[in-house]
C-alpha cells in the first residue's frame, strides 16, 4: 500500500503562511531545493486543497524549468474542493465527495507514495482521519507573530512519534513525525 506524507513549512510559532496567505517569509536555499527535489522523485501523485491548487497552478506552468518545475507540471494531481468546478492544469483531477473514502482509495492503488504539499485544512482532515502516514514539518527558524497555524484545524488530540531530524545550514530542521502506536 503506498503511503500518504505531508510536506509543510511552518515558522517557530507554528504558521505555514503569514494572515494575507503570504509565503515570503520562506526563502529555499539549495539544501532545501535539494530535499523537495527527492521528494518529488519519490512520489507519483501531489494532493492540493483548492487554495493551494489556485497558488500552484498560477506559478508553475509558466516557472523556469528545471527538475521541480518538470515534476511539478507532470506528475498526477488530485485536488480537493468543494467549490471548485474544474481543474486545468495538467494532470489534474478534482475531488469534491467523500475525501476521506477517495483518498483513502487511492492509497489503495499502486505506485509510489502521494504527497500533499501547502493544504494545511486538507492535511489536518487526513490526519484526524488516520490517512497520513508520515508529516514532515520543515521548521524555519523564525517567528511570524501572527498568520494561520499550521495544525490549526486539528480538533482533537493526536499522538505522533519523532522518526528522523536533519538540519539543513540555513538552521531550517526537517523533522519526520509517523503515528505513534
Amino acid at each position: 500500500m503506498r503511503r500518504l506524507i505531508v510536506s509543510n513549512v511552518m515558522s517557530l510559532d507554528g504558521f505555514f503562511e503569514g494572515p494575507n496567505h503570504e509565503f515570503n517569509w520562506f526563502t529555499p536555499d539549495e539544501e532545501f531545493l535539494d530535499y523537495a527535489k527527492d521528494m518529488l522523485r519519490s512520489v507519483d501523485t501531489i494532493l492540493f486543497g483548492r487554495r493551494t491548487y489556485e497558488h500552484m497552478a498560477a506559478y508553475w506552468p509558466t516557472a523556469p524549468r528545471d527538475e521541480i518545475a518538470d515534476k511539478m507540471n507532470s506528475l498526477p494531481k488530485v485536488v480537493v474542493s468543494s467549490t471548485l468546478k474544474k481543474v486545468e492544469w495538467n494532470n489534474s483531477t478534482l475531488v469534491t465527495g467523500d475525501i476521506a473514502k477517495e483518498i483513502s482509495r487511492l492509497k489503495q492503488k499502486p505506485g509510489k507514495d502521494s504527497v500533499i504539499f501547502g493544504s494545511a485544512k486538507l492535511a489536518s482532515f487526513l490526519l484526524e482521519a488516520g490517512l497520513i502516514d508520515e508529516y514532515r514539518v520543515i521548521l524555519a527558524p523564525l517567528l511570524l507573530g501572527c498568520g494561520n497555524p499550521l495544525f490549526g484545524d486539528v480538533k482533537k488530540q493526536l499522538r505522533l512519534k519523532l522518526d528522523t531530524t536533519k538540519q539543513l545550514r540555513s538552521g531550517v530542521a526537517l523533522l519526520y513525525f509517523r503515528k505513534a502506536g
